[in-house]
């Protein structure tokens, strides 16, 4: 289906290059169905009835705007010169597709500046321009991707960035025709064109596009309350600095590059100064230290808790003064600020500490917010009453429960033991054996009188990393503008968030037909989380600068399998080590024995039918040959079948349930389904005549 795609997406780009003015949307959809028709699975309708293959052509043209090879106007859309390079770069749909993939994901990674620079590019006014290369540099940005998604988006003044000698950009790769429409817009707005250059007495000056940028206000409000941080210091460069730290009362960044900046600086100030004096480091290295140094300039403040640590120990202290640079050996601690250390004759132990707390240490940052362990800390050091305790735990089975899904408490405890120990379970087995009824109850069951603390979702094979966990949406514009695309939660992050906010809760999440779905795509980097409750990791969709992620202890998993789908033996070793995984099969208790405790606890049934129907369930399984599509009893333990005729209720769930189920099972191969597994073979077999 993804070469279909990458076909049509490639194609749909052809169309467009020989209509230098646009095509609207609906007929550019037409020439190109004409081309490369829907096959059977892509005209298969999603949740709005449109079908899927014209579904994600219209997602992945999302993805084309960001790259820059496409542009939406009004219903119309055209290719960009960007667009036609990439044509000529790509002739195999498959290298087209690859080559979008990477210039989209090169704008997710950097969604942040790219917004910062869509807001730069606003306030430059009408009447002046300003040199791409000048953006590129406040912002982080690549010149050529800046302009390749400007093309694409087309924000308010995109026309107005040009190349530093006011010509449009070379990376645009336009045609004569687009060339002279962009020096018509500038021309409107009193920019002077000549031989093709705007007038250069109209460019914004770099340093006052630095401190247009520095005006900016950062995003979001600091709290109120003091913030804790981690500075490490064990080694800095092979110096291990916390001796020094812990004897002068201090903490410090190694900033040898870095030249002095006041404390407050603006982070557009600090990274502008950091891409000038680190120019050698790369650009993640950049990134991080940016982050790092106006941490410990603007965001830290008098009062704040720091904690480092020394191997094993661990101290504790207050920031009691501003920022200074100074002078140290090496420059290993030039960036320095005042720290009255609470613990130094008595550090703490790296096990005394929250072991959500420790996840987070693990991050490979010299400096960490740690401000939601405030509370922690505060405790450790004796000032705080103790907080409510963070470790869930999980009700032992009842004989209640156990009667209500026919198992016996024994069984039903096994399953909760295997919840505390490895946090993720999962039922497998054929149809009807109760998978997800159990999972229901036995989740209802862990979280008691919080309803609202389990989540079901269920996997098919379109199921993302996106739908599971976050993913861009489109949203419709605050101004009424159009469409925008926001960071939004799926399922999974919402518990997730719930539940740490909640510790000492049990939270569940159900994953109905788990195996349906690519896991590792699904879960991607939290897949390593769910082995590993004590690490944190970064997530792909995270902002520059935000904290690790970790998976709170008390978030639950129960995902249920059928093996008529999917048999357990292709489940990959990785996910077997991160489940425990619980057999539900008519064979083996306690599926086995279900049916006849359910109809045993059924007092209008006559014995002899209850007989008959556990000779008939009996009869039908033996007859299956492969064990993980043999039938499970739930299709059999309905009050309908039993309310009037028996026979007429047995040929019903036959006719609608089970023999569909063995015909899909058995496409192809020759068998007489109904000869083989119908009712009255199986009654002549067990000699009954019906109830």
């Amino acid at each position: 289906m993804t070469e279909r795609l990458a076909q049509r997406l490639r194609l749909a780009l052809e169309i467009l290059a020989r209509h230098p003015d646009g095509l609207p949307q609906q007929e550019l959809w037409r020439h190109v169905i004409e081309r490369l028709p829907l096959d059977e699975d892509e005209q298969r309708p999603i949740s709005t009835g449109t079908p899927y293959g014209r579904h994600a052509f219209t997602m992945s043209t999302v993805e084309l705007v960001k790259a820059g090879w496409l542009h939406k106007e009004r219903g119309v859309w055209h290719v960009t010169g960007v667009g036609r390079k990439a044509l000529a770069d790509h002739p195999d749909p498959k290298d087209f597709f690859s080559a979008k993939n990477a210039a989209y994901q090169s704008w997710n990674r950097n969604r942040d500046k790219f917004s910062r620079a869509e807001r730069l590019i606003e306030g430059i006014s009408e009447g002046q321009w300003v040199a791409v290369t000048d953006v590129a540099a406040i912002t982080g940005l690549d010149p050529d991707r800046l302009v390749a998604y400007l093309q694409g988006t087309r924000p308010e003044g995109w026309h107005r960035v040009l190349d530093p000698d006011g010509s449009p950009p070379n990376a645009a790769h336009l045609s004569e025709h687009e060339r002279q429409r962009w020096f018509h817009l500038l021309e409107n707005e009193d920019v002077t064109v000549f031989l093709g250059r705007a007038d250069p007495m109209r460019r914004v000056d770099p340093e006052d596009l630095r401190q247009l940028a520095a005006e900016e206000p950062e995003p979001g409000e600091e709290p109120a309350g003091p913030r804790a941080w981690l500075v490490r210091g064990s080694s800095v460069h092979g110096y291990n600095l916390v001796p020094d730290w812990l004897k002068k009362g201090y903490c410090s960044l190694s900033a040898a590059r870095l030249r002095e900046l006041p404390a407050g600086a603006a982070r557009e100030q600090v990274q502008a100064a950091v891409d000038e004096d680190y120019q050698h480091a790369s650009y993640s290295e950049r990134g991080k230290k940016t982050t790092e140094f106006h941490a410990f300039l603007s965001r830290m403040r008098e009062g704040d808790l720091v904690v480092t640590n020394n191997g094993a120990r661990v101290y504790l202290g207050e920031i009691n003064g501003p920022p200074v640079f100074t002078s140290s050996v090496d420059n290993v601690a030039n960036l320095q600020r005042p720290v009255r250390w609470r613990n130094a004759d008595q550090p703490l132990d790296f096990t005394d500490l929250p072991d959500e707390m420790v996840a987070r240490l693990s991050a490979q940052h010299d400096v960490l917010d740690l401000t939601e362990f405030v509370d922690d800390l505060r405790k450790l050091l004796g000032e705080e009453q103790p907080a409510p305790p963070r470790e869930a735990e999980l009700p032992n089975a009842t004989e209640e429960l156990a009667r209500k899904l026919f198992v016996t408490r024994e069984w039903l405890q096994e399953c909760i033991e295997l919840l505390r120990d490895q946090k993720q379970l999962i039922f497998y087995g054929p149809p009807g054996t109760g998978k997800t009824y159990l999972a229901q109850h036995l989740a209802a069951h862990l979280v008691g009188s919080k309803p609202e603390n389990v989540s079901l979702v269920q996997f098919h094979p379109a199921y993302s990393y996106e739908d599971f966990f976050e993913g861009y949406r489109p949203v419709p514009a605050k101004d009424g503008s159009g469409v925008i695309f926001e960071r939004r939660p799926g399922p999974f992050r919402r518990l997730v968030e719930a539940a740490d906010e909640n510790r000492g809760q049990p939270y569940v999440l159900i994953i109905d037909e788990i195996n349906r779905a690519n896991l590792a795509k699904v879960f991607g980097e939290l897949y390593f989380l769910l082995e590993y409750r004590d690490r944190s990791v970064e997530l792909l969709y995270s902002a520059q600068g935000e904290k690790p992620f970790a998976l709170p202890k008390n978030v639950y998993i129960i995902g249920t399998m059928n093996t008529a789908d999917r048999s357990i033996a292709l489940i990959d070793a990785a996910m077997r080590r991160r489940f425990a995984f619980v057999e539900l099969h008519p064979d083996a208790p306690p599926t086995r024995d279900l049916l006849r405790r359910w109809l045993d606890g059924q007092e209008k049934v006559p014995p002899d039918v209850k007989d008959y129907v556990v000779r008939l369930f009996a009869e039908l399984n033996a007859r299956i040959e492969d064990r993980d599509f043999r039938i499970g009893p739930s299709y059999l333990m309905r009050e309908s079948i039993y309310d009037k005729d028996v026979d007429a209720g047995l040929e019903r769930v036959w006719r609608t349930k089970i023999l569909p189920l063995l015909e899909e099972h058995h496409y192809g191969d020759g068998t007489d389904v109904h000869d083989r597994y119908g009712l009255p073979s199986l009654r002549r077999r067990i000699g009954a005549a019906g109830g």
